[in-house]
């Protein structure tokens, strides 16, 4: 893998503005037998448009869709998908990576002839059980159930639907306590700022372990969870589910398109209404009360969610356009 880094003139809101960036695909495209592109991003016309001057087939994998929260800047944002679509028509090829997303996109129905799914390649290596131990006592939580929560502190990945939860969890089982990993500080989104007093409220049920860049230290992380909870409003197939369920953790996630499908796959896990604390408190308290029904081993989760296959199929279809 080669790695070309191109200047930034300009930041708007999750995006980057590159001036050179169409002049360097279109020599790289040039030098390439396919052009393979991951969406949501704006500038996918360019990687497309020049791949279909030159003869050369493209693939996107869409990620999910534009989802932004509310504001004059967010809404023009919102409306400039459309010239994402202008790209994805020009793709040769889309793939996303859950058929249950795939099916209820509407931005995806227009390229529904020429959409397929593929399991995103998720590779975690296995618990490290004396350092789960060891972690758990280190963090002083010995005695406590264990809920996990990880990702992004943005709207749309449903954190204050969970924090307003937690007092209803907390107030039925005081041993309950709930573990978040990831980054707070996110530039486009001042999410967590909003939230701070609501966090301060449940302060005393949640540790926060920040970033966990280290593979193995993110697989003892779902280990150490009871339960791993998926709180979205919109979610296209959210990898930290698979990578608890990989690590042996059932999961509570919300009844929404492509976030449902690793449950319904799988049964390792319960589906509640989205945007409902007391839905998802519910989903929470009944899972922890009845983990066995819904912990299966980790090698049953990664016989669903196979890294090689999903390798496998990924270079089939490129095999596949290249050959035309």
């Amino acid at each position: 893998m080669r790695v070309i880094r191109l200047p930034v003139a300009a930041r708007f809101s999750r995006g980057v503005i590159m001036p050179t960036l169409p002049a360097v695909l279109y020599r790289l495209i040039q030098d390439h037998d396919i052009v393979h592109i991951h969406t949501p991003m704006p500038e996918v016309g360019f990687a497309t448009g020049i791949a279909r001057i030159l003869g050369k087939p493209s693939l996107v994998t869409h990620q999910g869709d534009i989802v932004m929260p509310k504001g004059f800047v967010n809404g023009i944002i919102q409306k400039g998908s459309v010239v994402m679509s202008i790209g994805l028509m020009l793709a040769s090829y889309v793939v996303v990576h859950s058929a249950d997303y795939g099916k209820h996109s509407s931005f995806l129905a227009p390229f529904a002839h020429k959409l397929g799914a593929i399991y995103p390649p998720i590779d975690l290596p296995a618990p490290q059980w004396d350092e789960v131990a060891r972690m758990k006592h280190e963090l002083g939580l010995t005695g406590k159930k264990l809920v996990g929560f990880a990702g992004r502190f943005v709207e749309e990945k449903g954190f204050d639907i969970l924090l307003q939860a937690i007092p209803l969890v907390v107030q039925r089982d005081p041993t309950i306590h709930f573990l978040y990993a990831g980054e707070t500080n996110v530039a486009y989104e001042r999410f967590y700022e909003r939230l701070v007093p609501l966090i301060e409220q449940n302060r005393a049920a949640i540790t926060m372990l920040g970033l966990l860049r280290d593979q193995q230290l993110l697989a003892n992380f779902y280990s150490l969870c009871d339960a791993f909870v998926i709180p979205s409003r919109t979610d296209c197939f959210p990898s930290v589910q698979i990578e608890a369920m990989l690590a042996g953790t059932p999961v509570v996630t919300t009844d929404i398109p492509g976030a449902r499908e690793a449950v319904q796959v799988t049964g390792m896990g319960l589906l509640v209404q989205p945007e409902n604390p007391a839905a998802l408190a519910d989903g929470i308290t009944m899972m922890l009360a009845n983990r066995a029904q819904y912990a299966l081993h980790r090698d049953e989760a990664a016989a669903v969610f196979d890294y090689d296959r999903s390798i496998a199929a990924y270079e089939a279809l490129l095999e596949r356009m290249v050959r035309g």
